[in-house]
Order: C-alpha cells, then sequence, then structure tokens
C-alpha cells in the first residue's frame, strides 16, 4: 500500500521538486528525484531514516551526529576496514570528509526494510563525497530510542571502482575484529530470525532444494557484485545447487553474524572463513506467510577476479 501510493504521488512530482513539505508520505528525498522504497518498512523507521540521511545531505556535521547514540556506538565501514567505537572519534573522521564535500553531494536511501529497533537501509552516496563515484551501499543499523547504537556499511568496491577503492586504504583502522553485534543483541522479529537462520543453514549445506522451499512463487533473487536477478524458486534452487562453491556467502566456513528486521523486511550479516570475500549481508523481504520474495545480496566485488564473476554469471544460464 505504501509503495503504491508513493509512487504515484511521486510521478507528479517536477523534476527536482522533492521536498520535505512533499516528502509527507515518507517516500521521496529532499532534492533528489527518487523514490524511496518503503513497502517493507515500518512509518517510524521510514521517518528516522530519512530525517538522518537529510542531515547528513545537509552536511550538517552536528544534525547527523544527533542521531547516533553518544552512550553506545559501534560504526564500522566493513570494505575500508574503518572501525569506530565511540562517538567522538567517530565524528572527527566524519569531519574530516565533510569539509571537503562538494555542495551539491547527497546521501539519499533507495530502500528501507524493517523496523525502529533494527533495519537494513539501501542508500547512496553521490559522486564526491568519498571518491569521484558514487557508493551504492547497504547499511544494518540497529537503534536503541531513535538512536543509532550499531551501522554496518558494506559495498561494491567494483561499483565505486578499483581504483577508487584503494584510494580508500589510508582511511582505514585496521582490519575490525569486534563488529560491535553483541553490545546491541538479537533484537530482530522472531520470523525473521527463523528465515535467516533456515537460509543461511540450506547454504552452508550447499541445499539449494531446501533454500528454494523457502522462497515465494514470484520470489526474486539479486545478487549486486555478479549482476544477478534470478525469478521463482525452482529457478533460484537450480542456481545456489550449482553455485555453492562460488558464491561467498555459501558452503562450509559460513555462518550468520547478525540478523536485523521486522517480520517481513531485514536481513542478516554473514562471515566466510573460506572466502577471499570475508564478510557480506543478505536483505530480505517476506510475504504474509514468512516466505522471501526478494533476495538481495550485498558483498565486496573487488576482492573476487573476474573469472569468478565470469563463472557466476555463466552459472544462471538456464538449459
Amino acid at each position: 500500500m505504501l509503495g503504491g501510493t508513493g509512487i504515484a504521488t511521486a510521478s507528479l512530482l517536477a523534476p527536482g521538486s522533492a521536498s520535505a513539505a512533499d516528502a509527507g508520505n515518507g517516500l521521496v528525498f529532499p532534492g533528489v528525484d527518487v523514490v524511496i522504497d518503503s513497502s517493507h518498512a515500518t512509518a517510524e523507521v521510514a521517518a528516522l531514516v530519512r530525517r538522518y540521511l537529510t542531515s547528513k545531505s545537509a552536511q550538517d556535521l552536528d544534525g547527523w551526529m544527533s542521531f547516533f547514540s553518544r552512550d553506545l556506538i559501534t560504526y564500522i565501514d566493513a570494505v575500508v576496514g574503518a572501525g569506530f567505537y565511540n562517538w567522538d572519534s567517530l565524528r572527527a573522521s566524519l569531519s574530516q570528509f565533510m569539509s571537503n564535500w562538494p555542495s551539491d553531494g547527497k546521501s539519499y536511501p533507495t530502500r528501507i526494510l524493517g523496523d525502529a529497533t533494527s533495519a537494513v537501509v539501501f542508500f547512496t552516496d553521490t559522486a564526491g563525497l568519498f571518491g569521484p563515484s558514487e557508493i551504492r551501499a547497504v547499511g544494518i543499523i540497529n537503534f536503541r530510542d531513535h538512536k543509532i547504537t550499531r551501522q554496518i556499511d558494506y559495498w561494491d568496491g567494483r561499483h565505486f571502482g578499483i581504483a577508487n577503492e584503494a584510494a580508500l586504504a589510508a582511511y582505514s583502522t585496521g582490519s575490525p575484529t569486534d563488529f560491535g553485534e553483541s553490545t546491541v543483541g538479537e533484537t530482530a522479529a522472531p520470523a525473521m530470525r527463523d528465515v535467516a537462520s533456515k537460509l543461511a543453514q540450506a547454504l552452508r549445506n550447499g541445499d539449494g532444494a531446501s533454500a528454494a522451499e523457502l522462497f515465494a512463487p514470484g520470489a526474486i533473487f539479486e545478487d549486486m557484485p555478479a549482476h544477478l536477478h534470478i525469478v521463482g524458486p525452482r529457478s533460484i534452487g537450480t542456481y545456489l545447487t550449482k553455485a555453492i562453491s562460488l558464491l561467498p556467502y555459501a558452503g562450509g566456513g559460513t555462518a550468520v553474524r547478525h540478523v536485523v528486521g521486522s517480520a517481513v523486511g531485514g536481513g542478516y550479516e554473514w562471515t566466510a572463513s573460506n572466502s577471499a570475500v570475508p564478510r557480506g549481508v543478505v536483505a530480505l523481504e517476506l510475504d504474509g506467510w514468512g516466505r522471501i520474495t526478494r533476495l538481495t545480496a550485498m558483498w565486496d566485488g573487488s576482492l573476487v577476479d573476474d573469472s569468478t564473476l565470469i563463472s557466476l554469471a555463466r552459472t544462471a544460464i538456464e538449459q
């Protein structure tokens, strides 16, 4: 309902006309011609995320920082390897970047899954904020009393540009070993935790058939770095069975780090001890029966060579 109403309303807006006043339904963003997909998010978290990124886009450092808890915070860029565990160090780092941002730079959400306890947020940092290209990231966010207590950002270095990603290495604080999930606990809805656990187990066991049983009839499987879009449980299950040795979030050595979200939208962070890609995220949209209607995987594609990506695509060819 939210999605349909929002799209109909936003389609009548003139280019560049999105404003705070227009965004009463929480589905458009100030200064960006984008419709935010909040169909699997509560109105509360959709509004919270929009305000959060509006302050960031306005280059209002104090306003942006006001969304973070002063008492408990973990903020990690999982690709760069930059981790911050207190409010002051995070502010100092973000201040460094913001002082060089272009005046028209934006950071805007495109899809939000979850509620005001925890959520998965798809967002875009436009070119100039962290390098010469855009970053399309997936943030795993935990909230407490509307304050962010934990945020882990995942993105694909190939989309950003491998050379651009390498330039950000100067800002690394060293490969983080503590991702702070124990500080916030597992607060995702039981339905989301159950599906995440069953899916992760099926993927770990290389059991594409069991994984397929978790998907709704018209389900969509997306892998962002591999540029894959597969529709329907049969095709999804067949692909997962054949690609088990290629996908970084499948096979032995994979595990669930942390689950977030509501009964209809969320996902989980995963780790992979036997892969060149050590971590990433799987976002999940569920229907009223608890079946997966959309799965979106995000990980750093720069950590694998071209041949792996070619193999992932080739494996999707149906006979």
